[in-house]
């Protein structure tokens, strides 16, 4: 048995379930919070857990780089060696494929990569980026893919995707399948809907244990992402995990969860946390607005986590102004107990068919 995905409840389109993996459960609809390299950035691994994460996402093209893939195997693997001991998905590193498209270049065979770090060079292809992923040990891996950039006329879109498509099954018969362990192919297709329904019907061809989202908020309007993320998630399989890569915002995720989508990740909370920015009840605060300079209220009154518990707006706007690192800490975990105590509420409101009051109130 790979990894097992079953559904406890389901309402029109959105539904809560179980993942089942070598290392635990995941409740879905789940959030991963981002440790690229191995650490959700200014958090501890054990308060990420207290939190109620289920699941973090790390990156093998980081990984690769550094401390490299190699050296995390020979110290028993990425759950030992950062403390994780719960699910960790990897990012194949087919984000980069785009994302450092000066420092690579694309053949069928793989990527040749420039190291952003030091200029060396490396071929990443879809054998490799199934052996660094088994060498990290990780619960979930990705499929290598190349995320199609924006704006793509259709026959670039076309190009990349068939690419994807044949990296997916390449990425298939390197996977050394195993017990409590899933592969996940990733449909690509840019924003062209005969693409994407091309793709979903050459990745459920091939067979995977979950399937992921691909390509989507990489610069495209909101209407477009959710046009083709409503015409996707209608063509996916009922019965396995699907997985929205790289979105967002809280609305985003729960337009998202209403479309059939049952994972998520992004570097927002995290991100956000550090640079003064905390998400709450009703949008955003930044916590350097000077008008919090004496504010003693909590950051979110609604929010029971550590931070709100307590600490003061006015605390926070000094850490932050002073850029003290806890403040970063602090902001980190509220707004990644934000997205996943929004998690837990989602996945009881689908579970008491209160889906829609939920959406209301949010």
């Amino acid at each position: 048995m790979s990894v097992a995905f079953r559904i406890l409840k389901q309402g029109t389109r959105a539904r809560t379930g179980l993942v089942e993996t070598a290392h635990g459960i995941i409740k879905t609809p789940a959030f991963m919070p981002v440790g690229t390299v191995g650490s959700v950035k200014a958090m501890f691994p054990e308060d990420v857990s207290g939190a109620g994460a289920d699941i973090i996402l790390s990156n093998t093209y980081h990984l690769m780089l550094r401390p490299g893939a190699e050296r995390v195997a020979r110290m028993g693997g990425l759950h030992k060696l950062m403390n994780w001991h719960k699910p960790i998905l990897t990012d194949s590193g087919g984000f980069q494929v785009m994302s450092l498209a000066g420092l690579r270049k694309v053949s069928h065979h793989g990527v040749i990569f420039r190291s952003h770090i030091d200029g060396t060079k490396y071929e990443l292809t879809p054998e490799r980026s199934m052996e660094i992923q088994h060498l990290l040990g990780s619960t979930i891996t990705m499929a290598f893919d190349e995320c199609t950039s924006y704006p793509a006329t259709h026959l670039e879109a076309q190009k990349s995707m068939e690419l994807s498509m044949a990296w997916a099954d390449r990425s298939k018969s390197a996977y050394i399948s195993r017990s409590g362990y899933g592969l996940f192919g990733i449909v690509q297709g840019g924003m062209y809907e005969d693409l994407r329904t091309e793709s979903v019907k050459i990745l459920n061809s091939i067979q995977f244990d979950g399937y992921a989202i691909g390509g989507l908020a990489v610069g495209e309007d909101k209407a477009t992402m959710l046009r083709i993320l409503d015409h996707t998630t209608s063509l996916m399989r009922q019965d396995k995990p699907r997985y929205l890569m790289g979105v967002g915002k809280p609305s985003d995720i729960v337009q998202a969860v209403c479309m059939g989508v049952d994972m998520f990740d992004c570097v927002l909370p995290t991100r956000s946390g550090r640079n003064g920015q905390a998400f709450v009840k009703g949008g955003t605060i930044n916590i350097r607005n000077q008008k919090y300079a004496e504010d003693e209220t909590r950051l979110d009154p609604y929010c029971s986590c550590y931070t709100c518990t307590n600490y003061t707006r006015a605390y926070l706007h000094h850490l932050v102004k002073a850029k003290e690192i806890l403040g970063a800490m602090l902001m980190t975990l509220h707004n990644v107990s934000y997205y996943l105590d929004l998690m837990s509420k989602i996945r009881k409101a689908i579970e008491d068919d209160s889906l829609e009051e939920l959406i209301r109130d949010f």
